[in-house]
């Protein structure tokens, strides 16, 4: 089999890890807005596998979880059949974690044994491989986190898993494209004097922190606060941004501080992209670096429109977790884009 033909299925094997990190992250959303996330209070990475399967195995687990703050707190008056229909959201949750560790692990394996992978691509692999691992036991840090006083997690916490997820996908992605478009002169040639390399770096690094900000927006329940728009109440800058000590605590727990920051950074990528958008087209650009920059806008729309929908509506599920797709759309096209500006452009 030729080179050309070895890079492109191990590209489209890294590309649906990708998907499945995509769809990962949406459960994950759906876990945190359905309130799902803290129903499994044990972390069995081996011998978890089995959901409960007969009557006295549900009994079983649904008293371990009536020993901790969420049933206590929020859910005392919960019966059994309540608790499976918060305990399968998770449950798939965590599966799919899984099979995503099976559908990276046993192709590397395949590929390996039949000495596809170049030896410069296997230390990227098992970066990926352990960087999985690592994301797993982050997840469990912030489930513990809820199952102490507070029947919640840390938003700190919920933000690192959230952010790790992302850079994981953003490194399978990256390995995947320079596997599928190789780089002239090797995977490591980016032409760091190229502005519009570095207005895409900037770009990739907003939309980063952004994602983030909507962690600890998530993470301390800020969405369901000023659902108004344009005005947060019936101000452009509300009042009490700075009513925490030390100041830099307002960054991450003032929930007014929170929701205005994802406010300012979201209204701050869509002007950088719309400028951006407008520049690039006046200039000569191959085809392809003039295709992504289009879905660059397009998603950055499409996640402005989500983004307010979901505020005005006070956050429900189905908009929530949209709006985390959008989130990952944007980010997955703003990585394309600063992968095309890497090479291809003088």
């Amino acid at each position: 089999m030729s080179i050309d033909n070895v890079s492109r299925r191990i590209a489209i094997w890294l590309f649906i890890c990708c998907f499945m990190i995509f769809v990962m992250v949406l459960l994950g959303g759906a876990t945190r807005l359905n309130h799902s996330g803290l129903s499994m209070v044990e972390w069995k990475p081996l011998s978890g596998m089995l959901p409960p399967l007969t009557h006295d195995e549900w009994e079983t687990t649904f008293h371990k979880y009536q020993q901790f703050p969420e049933f206590k707190q929020m859910n005392s008056d919960m019966d059994l059949e309540g608790f499976k229909s918060i305990f399968w959201l998770e449950y798939i949750h965590r599966i799919w974690g899984r099979a995503i560790g099976m559908v990276f692990f046993l192709p590397f394996l395949f590929f390996l044994l039949k000495g596809w992978v170049d030896k410069s691509l296997v230390p990227k692999l098992i970066i990926m491989f352990i960087l999985g691992g690592l994301q797993g036991l982050l997840g469990w840090y912030m489930v513990m986190s809820g199952l102490i006083d507070h029947p919640d997690v840390s938003q700190y916490r919920l933000t690192a898993h959230l952010g790790l997820a992302f850079l994981v996908y953003a490194y399978i992605f990256w390995v995947a494209l320079d596997l599928l478009w190789p780089r002239p002169g090797g995977s490591g040639s980016i032409r760091i004097s190229n502005r519009r390399w570095w207005l895409a770096m900037v770009l990739f690094i907003l939309v980063f922190i952004t994602v983030l900000s909507g962690g600890f927006v998530a993470g301390t329940d800020a969405g369901f606060i000023y659902n108004t728009f344009p005005l947060m109440g019936d101000r452009l800058v509300p009042a009490g941004l700075f009513t925490l000590e030390p100041p830099i605590r307002n960054i991450f727990e003032n929930v007014t501080t929170v929701q205005f920051n994802h406010r300012l950074l979201a209204f701050t990528i869509f002007t950088f992209v719309v400028v951006l958008w407008t520049t690039l087209l006046k200039i000569d650009l191959l085809p392809r670096a003039r295709l992504v920059v289009h879905f660059l806008l397009a998603a950055v729309v499409l996640q402005l429109i989500l983004g307010i929908s979901t505020l005005l509506l006070i956050v429900p599920v189905s908009l929530g977790v949209a709006h985390q797709a959008g989130a990952l759309i944007l980010f997955t096209t703003a990585l394309w884009t600063l992968h095309e500006f890497s090479f291809n452009q003088a």
